[in-house]
């Protein structure tokens, strides 16, 4: 099957080369025994990708089952999947048969695969590996020949690294990942899916279909779609039902769905290689920079305020000061002039540069503001401090040592 055969028989609406490439892989990969992780965020069909894997595979006449890991609850995750035997567990009356051993040769979609227990995890891993399950309160081993697909919403190497899923486990299932684009990433697709959403509802509600001014679609495509596919049907619906006229304009876009006008701002969120905590401690770093900063600026104005108060320069308005420092030679009367208004430590210094035979003017060289350069400066001042000593550079920094590891091997540091 070709990939708009695959759109025409699963309902799939777009032409975005990122939704192409997704159903690409997954008609390539069906007709294979290879684990499947789906990724993608909420509302974009993972689950469809999913039957299309089970439908175009040698499995197709056996069972498929969807299992939303995240709707179980863990005391019983384990009994729906692998099975339990009589009196494993208060209310146990019976035996049962997990989804595992009922799905036995089919496929099993596992859906929010990130929310699984890690004990379920590891079991989960021993079916991957050599098809073998216990059930709960049982020690015979039994043996399984299921597909398995998985699916999240959520990025499981930040789990790994806070310890909430096994790294094991994730390798065996991204076998073959396929990514499915959200609706911010496929912007090209969203007036048609409104229109086939608008011609369902039009069938459904015996009304006529709702159509967009160009004003009301550029809303539409400049909106973000945080629920995806999900969000946008949603809305038509609501729109076909709620609105006077078939011709939807701003005006009625702005009365029926007020949030389409909200505009996010940016915000700080964990990076795919940072943990929360090493996320702070590198904030950590970049306060201390700008606190250097300010100590520095007022290390500069306390030297120009001793300057001036050990040469005695309270002086009348707007007159000329006497020569600060004679002996020395980069400091001469003609080259710069001092205002002062009965100076104390608040008052302002005003230096004039408009003499002439002053100075030259001088070339203003941009700073580097480079985050990542100020705070590999900050790390080569600290280990320069404590002599190469990595712990009292990182107590300097206000880091941990495994913080201040990384950063090191990130920045080519080692030498």
């Amino acid at each position: 099957m070709n990939i708009q055969s695959a759109k025409q028989r699963y309902g799939i609406i777009g032409r975005s080369e990122k939704l192409d490439l997704a159903l690409e892989i997954a008609l390539k990969v069906a007709n294979t025994d290879l684990s499947v992780l789906i990724q993608g965020e909420s509302g974009v069909g993972k689950e469809v990708f999913s039957k299309i894997i089970h439908e175009q595979s040698k499995r197709k006449h056996n069972n498929f089952i969807a299992i939303n890991c995240g709707a179980i609850p863990e005391g019983t995750i384990n009994s729906e999947l692998f099975g339990h035997e009589k009196g494993a567990f208060t209310g146990a009356t019976s035996e049962r048969k997990g989804y595992f051993e009922t799905v036995n040769s089919g496929t099993i979609f596992l859906d929010e695969i990130g929310e699984m227990p890690l004990d379920t995890q590891a079991y989960l891993l021993r079916i991957l590996e050599n098809g073998e399950f216990i059930k709960v309160g049982s020690s015979k081993v039994l043996k399984t020949d299921v597909r398995i697909v998985a699916a999240t919403n959520v990025d499981l190497e930040q789990k790994i690294k806070k310890g909430k899923f096994r790294e094991d486990l994730f390798y065996r299932l991204n076998t073959v990942p396929i990514y499915v684009p959200a609706l911010h990433e496929r912007r090209e697709d969203i007036d048609m899916l409104f229109r086939k959403f608008a011609n369902d509802f039009a069938e459904k509600y015996h009304t006529d279909t709702v159509r967009l001014t160009e004003e009301a679609k550029a809303i539409i495509n400049q909106y973000r779609w945080p629920g995806n596919i999900r969000e946008l049907r949603n809305l038509v619906e609501q729109i076909s039902i709620l609105s006077q006229s078939s011709m939807i304009d701003v005006k009625d876009i702005q009365k029926i769905a007020p949030q389409l006008f909200k505009r996010n701002l940016p915000a700080t969120v964990g990076s795919s290689s940072n943990t929360e905590s090493e996320s702070f401690e590198e904030r950590e770093i970049l306060y201390k920079f700008l606190f250097d900063m300010k100590s520095d600026l007022n290390d500069l104005k306390n030297l120009v305020y001793g300057l001036i108060q050990t040469n005695d320069l309270t002086i009348s308005d707007k007159t000329p000061m006497p020569n600060i420092l004679p002996q020395q030679e980069q400091f001469q009367q003609n080259n710069i002039q001092y205002y002062d208004k009965g100076f104390d430590d608040n008052s302002p210094i005003i230096i004039n540069h408009n003499i002439d035979g002053g100075y030259q003017a001088a070339e203003e060289v941009d700073e580097n503001l480079s985050l990542d350069e100020k705070t590999k400066e900050l790390i080569i001042k600290a280990l320069k401090k404590h002599k190469n000593k990595r712990r009292d550079a990182a107590e300097e920094l206000g880091i941990s040592e495994r913080t201040l590891y990384r950063k090191i091997k990130e920045y080519n540091l080692d030498d």
